[in-house]
């Protein structure tokens, strides 16, 4: 078959879109693309069985879409969270498939449009240490003047040298002079989103009265247990937090300010 004197194959299906051709896998990925939760969460969220919800999420586990962290904060919990550059490598493959003009690059910068005004986004972990501060260096990095981040912590301290390290020879951003701040601190400032970046953090932050969207990444502490963790921890958190912070940006596009 040909159209516009270009022949047509008529290839397979590809495994994501028959794996998302699934209503109740479907709606796992919705509820999933805005951060990671737990199997009682998304039951909640779907209303659905739990034995239900978990056939569907070890289909996605499977499918290289999703992946399971235990809880830093309960180990008996587990928080699913989508891979993002997984789930973009398959769809940009699976649309390739159907056109090659499907497949567009993703869109890593807030627009510019007139009259959005500026997102506030804050990030929250325990110390404001490292995860915190990095990410909230990081999306300062990529957004410009249309973001304004923050960063804050439950139990503030000192800014981790390794994580001051790693975000100055991996991308030459400076985080050394962060001043720790406390979560309550700020809680009675507006923010667009508040994102959570450790277990134990997403159960303890404050409410904000401005109401912003709340969303939880589950990052692990690159520092481990008793801090004594090396210099590649550090980088697969920064790496990480770059990675969810890319996909943060077109959310943030279109987010509808108040």
């Amino acid at each position: 078959m040909y159209y516009f004197g270009v022949p047509v194959s008529h290839s397979p299906v590809p495994p994501v879109v028959q794996l998302l051709a699934d209503p109740v896998r479907w709606r796992l990925m919705q509820e999933l693309a805005w951060g990671d939760q737990r199997v009682r969460e998304l039951v909640i969220a779907l209303g659905q069985p739990q034995s239900l919800v978990s056939y569907h999420l070890r289909r996605l586990r499977a499918g290289g879409l999703v992946t399971a962290r235990r809880s830093s904060f309960d180990a008996r919990d587990t928080y699913y969270s989508l891979d993002l550059d997984g789930c973009s490598r398959a769809l940009a493959a699976a649309a390739a498939a159907l056109h090659p003009g499907f497949a567009l690059p993703l869109a890593t910068a807030v627009g510019s449009e007139a009259g959005r005004g500026t997102r506030r986004v804050l990030f929250v972990c325990t110390g404001n240490s490292a995860r915190s501060p990095m990410a909230e260096a990081l999306l300062r990095h990529r957004a410009g003047a249309r973001v304004q981040a923050a960063s804050a912590g439950i139990r503030p301290k000192p800014v981790h040298p390794k994580a001051a390290a790693v975000m100055r020879d991996r991308y030459r951003i400076d985080i050394g002079r962060h001043r720790p701040t406390h979560v309550e601190a700020i809680a009675g400032q507006r923010f667009d989103f508040v994102i959570s970046l450790c277990d134990k953090a997403r159960e303890t932050c404050p409410e904000f009265p401005s109401r912003p969207r709340r969303v939880h990444w589950s990052v692990p502490d690159p520092a481990g247990e008793g801090g004594q963790a090396g210099y590649p921890a550090f980088e697969r958190t920064a790496a990480e937090l770059d990675t969810r912070i890319r996909f943060l940006l077109p959310a943030l596009q279109g987010l509808e300010l108040r």
